[in-house]
């Protein structure tokens, strides 16, 4: 399996690791992308077995070579590693030619810190040539060695009636939500810190980073501290609808800047925003997305909170969604659900023609006002809603009513 190295000289599996080895059995180019510092570089050196060449584009002479001669960058049709390949774009007319010419399976293994998809000339070179996964910031379980993600897959592949057993049959893993949420799941602020302000000094550097070179990449953007204070609104916003005007009343930015930088921040895999559920029913849903960010511990220190909040826990859950949803072959959607009068589900996975309902709520105990929505959307969804999910924060798991389980968090990620 894909790992990160422990300090001490041990290794953490990734989740996506089967999936990666799947897609490159069968494309000629596989493209991982995801946030810088999530690990990919690791994912993409030490998961295929055998020789591929290795070539980063944060070398400046790879870089100068795939502006100048990208074919001799490209080899012979050995296997070949591209690393942050969004620094070059026109690159990938290159690997397009190369492949249209010898079409093999996993010739090309690229990453790239930004979704290529959403890079035209990137996601027009590589169409129907390139299979995309995302590489999101490690789970719960894979900072524990397990190399897991949530048990969603065995939620949807078991009956309702059954999940109660399977959610007991789990390993004893309690812990405090808040620890979790603070060092987020970034390797090093998560595996190898650990003490707070040590995270403190790297969440600070990767910010820097972030601003004073990545996102140059991507755009240009002339007022950094506008920047900067546009992401601290956005972490103090986790969990609500995106308002870009309100936003940017608050801040002092014109709605169409405040547009461009969310963009850039969703380019970027920093900013997710989770789309609202819909579907041809007569009750008005609202259309707006909610906004979370891609690693609590970094929402948390961009907001300057000490103190994680109900938001937060959504906010791990939903990150621990991702990365199931994202190394599946056949993608699930994430949604949030709400009506006009103030109805709200916080996640619906929608897998196939099932729907799965889910409510986090930060309490160690939940109540019946808590399931309420679960099963107002139970019943708006009757033919393909699976029984509802409220995860909390203390350590019982029981059927809270007929149709919601109330469960431990940790007992499902």
């Amino acid at each position: 399996m894909i790992i990160i190295h422990h300090m001490n000289g041990g290794a953490l599996p990734r989740y996506v690791a089967q999936s990666l080895r799947e897609r490159l059995n069968v494309m000629p180019a596989v493209v991982v992308t995801g946030a810088r510092q999530t690990g990919k570089s690791t994912l993409v050196r030490e998961l295929v077995p055998g020789w591929r060449e290795y070539r980063s584009l944060d070398d400046l002479d790879v870089v100068d070579a795939a502006r100048n001669n990208p074919e001799v960058l490209l080899g012979r049709g050995e296997p070949v590693t591209l690393d942050e390949v969004q620094r070059e774009p026109g690159l990938l007319h290159a690997i397009k030619v190369a492949i249209d010419r010898d079409r093999r399976p996993g010739r090309f293994l690229l990453t790239g810190s930004a979704n290529l998809f959403l890079m035209r000339k990137v996601s027009e070179s590589l169409a129907g040539r390139a299979s995309y996964l995302t590489l999101w910031p490690m789970t719960r379980r894979e900072q524990r060695g397990s190399g897991r993600c949530g048990v969603w897959e065995e939620l949807l592949d078991t009956p309702d009636e059954e999940w109660l057993d399977l959610l007991a049959g789990q390993p004893e893993a309690r812990e405090d939500w808040r620890a979790l949420a603070r060092r987020g799941g970034f390797p090093t602020p998560a595996v190898h810190l650990k003490q707070g302000r040590e995270r403190s000094i790297w969440f600070e550097g990767y910010v820097r980073t972030y601003l004073e070179r990545d996102l140059r990449d991507l755009s240009a953007v002339s007022a950094l501290p506008d920047f900067r204070r546009l992401m601290r609104a956005a972490c103090l916003r986790l969990g609500q609808l995106v308002n870009q005007t309100a936003l940017g009343r608050d801040i002092g930015l014109p709605q169409p800047t405040v547009h461009r930088y969310l963009n850039l921040l969703e380019t970027s895999y920093i900013l997710v925003r989770v789309p609202a559920y819909a579907v041809n029913r007569t009750k008005r849903l609202m259309k707006s997305p909610k906004l979370y960010w891609c690693d609590t511990g970094l929402a948390l220190h961009l907001a300057g909170e000490a103190k994680p909040g109900g938001p937060h826990l959504e906010n791990v859950v939903l990150q621990d969604l991702l990365t199931w949803a994202d190394a599946r072959i056949e993608r699930p959607g994430i949604h949030y659900w709400r009506t006009t009068v103030g109805e709200e589900v916080d996640f619906v996975i929608e897998a196939g023609d099932q729907l799965l309902p889910i409510e986090i709520k930060a309490t160690g105990r939940p109540g019946l006002g808590d399931v309420r929505h679960l099963r107002t959307f139970r019943k708006e969804y009757a033919s393909n809603a699976r029984s509802g999910l409220l995860l909390h924060t203390g350590d019982e798991l029981r059927w809270i009513a007929p149709d919601v389980l109330a469960a431990p968090w940790w007992r499902v990620l």
